[in-house]
């Protein structure tokens, strides 16, 4: 695995999935050859990273970044500016960029998939990347666990992540439910993995990336 993302410099940004793959991705992306500049905003459908806005704590998460071999720099103050992807392409110079979101786009709770709008928050992300000239690779979610107040269910994720797949052109999509089956990995509240989960989450990850590299899907 060592240098198979050699050349790469990649912008990585997240939900609160990435406030725990900031070791555990971000090391193996580095392990693998690439330059890695990691972001994640907890609880920001993707048009936070498109729009200025305020973003509060979510839970005991807020907002943070990695870059490289540095250790990350945490935010949880009451109100803070989001992240803006333009900045973040002026700032870090990537050839690829890589979103992992799905959970803010869901509706657990609500009876239907919201896919207008959801579809308007994606595209308006991928709209921003593909403008920008570089490679973009979608992270999907994960199974989580029904019997919780995020009332995260199974059928609602494989709705999720098929309308995702459907929907993030020209980005390449990579489906996390084919790495485990539901329940495999336990989570701590529903949504988010315990250390192990994340560890083997953030394993798949890079090994799909490498064979897009391999298929020449990366540049």
């Amino acid at each position: 695995m060592s240098g198979a993302l050699a050349g790469l410099v990649l912008l990585v940004i997240g939900d609160s999935h990435m406030s725990h793959m900031t070791a555990t991705l971000h090391d193996r992306l580095e392990s693998a050859g690439a330059a890695v500049h990691t972001y994640y905003m907890c609880g920001s459908p993707p048009n936070d990273w498109v729009y200025p806005s305020q973003i509060a704590p979510w839970g005991n998460c807020g907002k943070g970044e990695r870059h490289e071999k540095s250790p990350a720099v945490v935010e949880k103050q009451a109100l803070m500016p989001s992240y803006q992807l333009s900045a973040l392409l002026q700032k870090n110079h990537p050839n690829v960029v890589i979103v992992q979101g799905g959970d803010t786009l869901g509706g657990y709770t609500a009876p239907d998939l919201p896919k207008g709008w959801a579809y308007d928050q994606v595209h308006t992300l991928v709209t921003r990347i593909q403008a920008a000239n570089v490679s973009c690779v979608w992270i999907g979610p994960i199974y989580g666990d029904v019997k919780s107040t995020f009332h995260k269910s199974d059928d609602r994720v494989r709705e999720l992540s098929q309308f995702l797949a459907q929907s993030v052109a020209p980005c390449s999509y990579v489906d996390s439910l084919k790495f485990s089956r539901p329940h495999e990995w336990p989570t701590v509240d529903g949504v988010h993995l315990t250390q192990s989960g994340y560890e083997a989450w953030s394993t798949d990850i890079v090994n799909a990336l490498v064979a897009l590299k391999t298929q020449n899907r990366l540049r």
